[in-house]
């Protein structure tokens, strides 16, 4: 799990590269959820959660770009 400062050191760049990873694990983890593999359900959420992380992160920082 990201913390909100480590989120916020990353650059742009590095932040879509670390988005696409996030969903690619959301998606892993819910097709094991789905065949019943997934050992720690838990897990979902987490990454659910770096995700809206980092989406607000970019989000900022297009609208500090706007102003």
């Amino acid at each position: 799990m990201m913390k909100a400062k480590e989120v916020r050191e990353l650059s742009t760049e590095q932040l879509n590269e670390k988005l696409g990873e996030l969903k690619k694990d959301l998606f892993n983890l819910r097709l094991q959820h789905a065949i019943n593999q997934l050992e720690n359900p838990l897990k979902i959420s987490e990454v659910k959660t770096d995700i809206a992380r980092v989406k607000t992160v970019l989000r900022e920082r297009e609208l500090a770009g706007k102003s």
